[in-house]
């Protein structure tokens, strides 16, 4: 009989047990189930996911989100660039650091240096990962202006760092002929010491800054890239002190650059490029340039990657929200990183920054949806489904 109440007993406990932990996982995924925006979005561990200014990739049936790993306080980077892995984009396992920046003093990566905007293709001819992000190097604030490359066999990393630069030294713009290039050569940057001025504005859009850097190379700071359908790959870049974009054409490998490139919005002051193509037209969406402030995001498109670009009004729609009720011609209080589709429709991903605790900063994700002209309109949503 004692026997038999033991066993009794030892199946209750049993039961119990494997109850509390089916409830234990229950609310643990309950903290990711689902992701609203304007809160903290938690991984598998729950904790704050940070990867800010980057983008997701899908490898086999696994998507990666690489993004900034930000300090709480601080705005260096000191562990490098995350990457997440997720099986339906809902549920995100922190993978660790995908490219970890360097304790060698004075390498390019230096621990202290700033990475921002990590972008990771995959390459099929190469079967290499191929990571580009904005470069300063440390201790020099956003003077360097460069961009990095950095290449993994894998795309959870280690990425192998390869060298950081400034571009197209010594190259004119293949657009550009050769009236608008004496043109350009006649400006003089240092002359200028009142900036916003309409004179000043015009010798900017004739390439006065393209000019100045001519020699040393463009500068490159808030930055995409973009895979084409024909496998070609576009590095798009804020340019020329932030006020001018340059889309640039990648080699086979996406290691470098061809040479190839050309000015979008000379002096529009845009940043924080994102892009995509629908039905044969390219969608490029900006924002402004007032730092971590919200601002009113900017749209153009073409036919043509290499443009003529044309400008649009702000996609936003509405107002967002819960903790953050800002307007649309706020961008929702958010700025974005990329434009990735979701299972053939495009979402446009951003961050809804903290510039005092960096690391907590927010995502927002939201569906792209176009109008009866096919133009791109994005409304606030709270959540929705993949």
């Amino acid at each position: 009989m004692k026997s038999i109440l033991w066993i009794k007993s030892l199946v209750m406990c049993c039961m119990a047990l494997l109850v509390s932990t089916s409830t234990q996982a229950q609310d643990k995924s309950m903290l990711w189930s689902r992701q609203v925006n304007g809160q903290l979005w938690l991984d598998t561990d729950g904790n704050h996911i940070n990867a800010h200014g980057g983008n997701i990739i899908r490898y086999g049936k696994t998507y990666y989100w690489y993004g900034e790993n930000r300090p709480y306080s601080g705005g260096s980077t000191e562990a490098g660039i995350s990457v997440y892995s997720s099986q339906d984009l809902m549920t995100w396992k922190n993978e660790g650091v995908a490219l970890a920046t360097s304790t060698e003093a004075g390498h390019d990566i230096q621990r202290g240096c700033i990475m921002e905007r990590p972008k990771v293709i995959y390459n099929k001819k190469t079967r290499k990962f191929v990571m580009l992000f904005h470069l300063e190097l440390k201790g020099r604030g956003y003077e360097a202006a460069r961009v990095a490359f950095a290449v993994s066999d894998s795309p959870t990393g280690p990425f192998r760092f390869i060298r950081s630069q400034r571009i197209h030294a010594n190259q004119w713009p293949f657009d550009m002929d050769e009236a608008a290039i004496r043109a350009a050569q006649q400006t003089d940057a240092s002359q200028w010491k009142e900036w916003w001025t309409d004179a000043w504005r015009r010798e900017v859009e004739k390439g006065m800054y393209l000019w100045r850097d001519m020699k040393e190379g463009q500068m490159s700071r808030d930055m995409t890239v973009y895979v084409d359908d024909d496998g070609k790959a576009y590095h798009i870049t804020s340019s020329q002190e932030n006020l001018t974009l340059l889309v640039s054409e990648l080699t086979d490998d996406y290691l470098d650059f061809t040479g190839k490139y050309n000015m979008v919005a000379p002096g529009g002051q845009n940043e924080a490029p994102c892009i995509l193509k629908h039905k044969g037209t390219y969608w490029l969406i900006c924002s402004g340039c007032t730092g971590w402030s919200p601002n009113e995001a900017r749209m153009f498109s073409a036919k043509s990657i290499w443009g003529p670009w044309q400008q649009h009004p702000s996609p936003f729609v509405g107002v967002a929200q819960g903790n953050h009720e800002m307007p649309a011609n706020k961008t929702f209080g958010a700025q974005g990183t990329y434009i990735y589709k979701m299972n053939g429709k495009p979402v446009f991903m951003a961050d809804i920054w903290n510039p005092r605790h960096l690391s907590q900063s927010l995502h927002l994700w939201l569906p792209i949806e176009f109008d009866a002209q096919g133009t791109p309109v994005i409304r606030w949503k709270d959540h929705w489904t993949h």
